[in-house]
């Protein structure tokens, strides 16, 4: 087994299209028909309601921890650690690529947030416990999954940068270029947000209808 081997295998475990097989096998549709027309946990939220993209979204968040997890099938990265972690970097990539362009589901998958959330727990699981932190908080407070994941994207370079200050120059470039394409792949979200038409998560609604009956 070599490096390549491990990019095919992390790809194809990223590929895993778990929101559209949900979808087809429990409701006989495809998420991709419906809502935002994506793959992911948040138009399953939106769609199947908060118990299947609760689901959704754990299961793509273990594509991306199986993925990194796989550097420790070679005897080098074990020992290694600066080299483990860049080589688990570039396969969390692989991974949240066969998310987004996955081969089992015609090339057309979700944005990849819980991907990369799976893959930062695989390397560093405090930063990835803030950033969960943070999204769990602006979800409670606000309904929106859009919001929390673009949210907990922007602090994780916070918490590698200034926080925990991590010592490798490479995790500290991925962390940016994370946060950076969160918002690229948000800007439809970004767009609905400012103009008030994104929907909310099919979560604590007892909390809104006590609100307008008050």
């Amino acid at each position: 087994m070599n490096e390549l081997t491990l990019v095919i295998l992390a790809y194809l475990i990223g590929s895993v299209p778990t929101a559209v097989w949900v979808s087809r096998y429990f409701f006989n549709i495809d998420i991709r028909d419906y809502g935002s027309g994506n793959a992911g946990a948040t138009n399953t939220y939106r769609v199947l309601g908060y118990k299947w993209g609760t689901v959704v979204m754990i299961v793509d968040m273990i594509k991306g921890f199986a993925a990194v997890k796989l550097a420790y099938l070679l005897p080098f990265y074990i020992v290694d650690e600066f080299a483990r972690t860049n080589f688990q970097i570039g396969l969390g990539l692989c991974a949240v690529l066969g998310h987004i362009y996955p081969i089992w589901a015609q090339f057309r998958g979700g944005k990849g947030v819980a991907t990369l959330f799976g893959l930062v727990l695989g390397i560093s699981p405090w930063t990835a416990l803030c950033c969960i932190g943070v999204f769990s908080l602006v979800l409670f407070l606000t309904r929106f999954v859009s919001l929390s994941s673009i949210l907990a994207s922007l602090a994780f370079p916070v918490f590698i940068l200034v926080i925990f200050n991590v010592d490798n120059h490479a995790y500290r470039i991925f962390a940016v270029v994370v946060a950076l394409l969160v918002i690229l792949t948000h800007q439809k979200n970004i767009s609905r947000l400012l103009k008030g038409s994104e929907s909310k998560a099919p979560i604590l609604k007892y909390r809104d209808r006590r609100k307008i009956r008050r």
